[in-house]
């Protein structure tokens, strides 16, 4: 679904993402994660051609993403950034139903097809009680949410998310990484998620790419990946990596 390689992106002079290869398929949710601005933010901008590429070529379904129009981009690929500018006015429905845009022909109203659609997407999100409130009254986390069924409802089959969980406590951050682990693998969507918590990344990722000053450093499963030395590479940070036999993937614990 997404086949990246040679990529090379920059912002003026200054290269921030280099000489990258990553794949993501069908069905998988692969985790990016790596020390603030190592790249993570930059790479997921560059596959959703929000800014260009310096080299390299990023495939979408086998298509090359700079020859794609925005709308065949937006059939293709949804994005939950960290944190969006939502329209003040406009109810949560409102805004999700602005994810049924690619699918509309030029100037038509959504209709009640889009609408069923946006729906389910609140729903899914657990956020249909709210469907009518304006998004200016809602908390960071509830925004969050309507962001997350804004691309549900965009119906496509690759999703982007850049630390989805950044407003959010706890038990809603497991509450959308167990949502987006479900949805790849009922609706076979290909995932690519940048993730702040390692210990997330481990409990819901199927593979993890640990990023360092632009290259990718390691991949594979967390487990593989999310060692203390691998870490230490990237963070620069002292982490205890437990691995429990009564737990599901691997905790990190900082110490020191």
């Amino acid at each position: 679904m997404i086949e990246i390689s040679g990529l090379h992106v920059s912002y003026g002079e200054r290269r921030v993402v280099r000489d990258l290869n990553l794949s993501v398929g069908a069905g998988e949710v692969v985790g990016l994660v790596g020390r603030n601005g190592c790249g993570k933010t930059t790479l997921l901008h560059a596959i959703s051609q929000v800014i260009p590429s310096a080299a390299g070529e990023i495939l979408l379904m086998g298509d090359r993403a700079s020859g794609l129009s925005r709308r065949e981009l937006a059939l293709r690929v949804a994005v939950v950034p960290q944190s969006a500018m939502l329209p003040i006015g406009y109810t949560a429905l409102e805004v999700v139903l602005m994810g049924r845009t690619p699918h509309l022909d030029f100037l038509q109203q959504e209709g009640a097809q889009d609408r069923e659609r946006a729906l389910e997407a609140l729903a899914r999100v657990d956020c249909a009680h709210f469907t009518d409130r304006r998004v200016d009254e809602l908390s960071g986390g509830e925004r969050q949410n309507v962001i997350l069924a804004r691309a549900l409802a965009q119906d496509t089959p690759i999703l982007l998310l850049d630390e989805p969980t950044a407003h959010l406590d706890v038990g809603h951050q497991m509450t959308l990484f167990r949502l987006v682990r479900e949805l790849a693998n009922e609706s076979n969507l290909a995932v690519l998620a940048a993730i702040h918590d390692l210990t997330l990344a481990a409990l819901y990722c199927d593979r993890v790419a640990l990023m360092h000053e632009g290259k990718i450093i390691a991949i594979g499963p967390p487990s593989d990946v999310l060692t203390t030395e691998n870490i230490a590479e990237s963070y620069g940070a002292r982490v205890r990596v437990l691995h429990e036999p009564s737990l599901p993937s691997p905790v990190i614990v900082p110490f020191g």
